[in-house]
């Protein structure tokens, strides 16, 4: 299994997972496949490109309520187990581990249900973190809903210790959720 920053060779597995149902973003779900499905059919190169944006130059983002943003440096990466397995999503500051109201964890993950119960999301965290100790954080923090058990495992599982519950901001539709740090 391998972490691998997305590239054409893989973009048919990925955009057969977005038709099956399967979204990249936990928070919008359905509507974010739509819109990547979208970008894949109008340009596939330029949305593989916006995949990896380690300079933040994509312009501001949409967050779930419809406000924009101003983006964090980023980037994807997909698991790969022969096929598209999930999506890893990490986003930072320079210069420092803090994140903005609006942004409400390092990294983001998301598994295929046919791929889940496998450990891919524990060992997609796991190749994940080099790369964000290689942009220079001491840390990073991640965040679940409280009745995510599985989520919770997979952070726990790579050295994750729970700081509390906190109120997610009202850009994302608010309500509590759970807050972990990996020190790296």
């Amino acid at each position: 299994m391998q972490l691998l920053k997305p590239d054409l060779a893989m973009l048919d597995s990925y955009r057969d997972a977005l038709e099956r149902g399967w979204s990249p973003d936990n928070l919008m779900g359905a509507a974010a496949a739509e819109r990547e499905l979208k970008r894949i059919a109008q340009d596939p190169a330029a949305f593989l490109a916006s995949l990896d944006d380690p300079e933040a130059k994509g312009g501001p983002i949409r967050l779930p309520d419809g406000s924009e943003a101003q983006r964090l440096p980023g980037f994807r990466r997909w698991l790969w187990d022969g096929e598209f397995a999930g999506s890893f999503g990490f986003r930072w500051r320079p210069g420092t581990a803090e994140l903005p109201e609006h942004v409400p964890g390092h990294i983001g993950y998301s598994i295929p249900a046919w791929k889940a119960g496998r450990g891919y999301a524990t060992r997609g965290l796991a190749l994940l973190l080099p790369m964000a100790r290689g942009v220079g954080l001491a840390y990073v923090e991640l965040t679940t809903e409280a009745d995510n058990i599985a989520s919770q495992k997979v952070i726990l599982n790579n050295g994750g210790v729970l700081l509390g519950a906190y109120e997610k901001a009202a850009a994302l539709h608010g309500g509590e959720a759970l807050k972990f740090r990996i020190d790296l």
